[in-house]
């Protein structure tokens, strides 16, 4: 699994940074967070986890040149492209919705050209995770924090982001397309009226919600800096 996104603090809570947060959140599941281990230009870190053998990179390289940290992942691993997964940010969905796709071009994204350019192939698997479309200049709006009513609901689409990749390592990118494309993220509190223990509604009072994945227990943000 490759996570998208640029070294630093400065860049640590951006939108940009989402493919990066997805695979900190499985490295929390799984018990790496700061484990990771610095190889080939990326941050690496894998084990065995609920029966799969996951091993998820974040390439240090800055976006833009991200393919060549991805080709070397590749090498060293003797991996095939059918087994890599690339988690990004996709300023072209809604906050909140996930797309897989088992192809394709670039779609204005700098860090899948570069893969592209690299690896001199379009095919390969990737979850694109929407941050909205900018109501300003597209660079600005990647390289920006979150929204405050985006932060209310980030840590539950992680969840959900976290959940499409182990069904794609389980089932594929086609079975995992027909579960998590059709993903609606919540509304925000102020706009959601669903009662506690309903699809979507508010935490019950031992702090659980009831999400269209599965009960989670409520975090109040994501955690920017797992380690892994």
């Amino acid at each position: 699994m490759i996570g998208l996104g640029n070294p630093g603090e400065q860049y640590a809570k951006t939108r940009h940074n989402i493919g990066w947060l997805v695979l900190d959140r499985l490295a929390d599941r799984a018990g790496w967070s700061g484990r990771g281990r610095s190889k080939d230009a990326s941050t690496v870190v894998g084990g065995r986890f609920q029966g799969l053998d996951l091993l998820l990179v974040k390439p240090l390289t800055y976006m833009n040149e991200s393919g060549i940290a991805v080709r070397k992942v590749l090498a060293r691993e003797r991996a095939p492209l059918s087994e890599m997964l690339v988690v990004v940010d996709d300023f072209a969905l809604p906050f909140g919705k996930l797309r897989f796709r088992e192809g394709g071009g670039p779609g204005g994204h700098n860090g899948l050209r570069s893969i592209i350019d690299e690896l001199a192939t379009e095919g390969f698997s990737r979850l694109r995770v929407g941050i909205g479309s900018p109501a300003r200049n597209f660079r600005d709006h990647v390289l920006s924090p979150f929204e405050p009513d985006e932060r209310q609901r980030l840590g539950e689409l992680l969840d959900a982001a976290a959940d499409a990749v182990e069904a794609w390592a389980r089932e594929g990118t086609s079975r995992a397309a027909t579960r998590f494309n059709p993903f609606d993220l919540r509304p925000a509190d102020e706009d959601r009226v669903a009662p506690p223990g309903a699809v979507d509604g508010p935490p019950d009072q031992q702090g659980i919600r009831r999400t269209r994945t599965g009960w989670r227990k409520a975090r109040p943000e994501s955690p920017y800096e797992a380690g892994s």
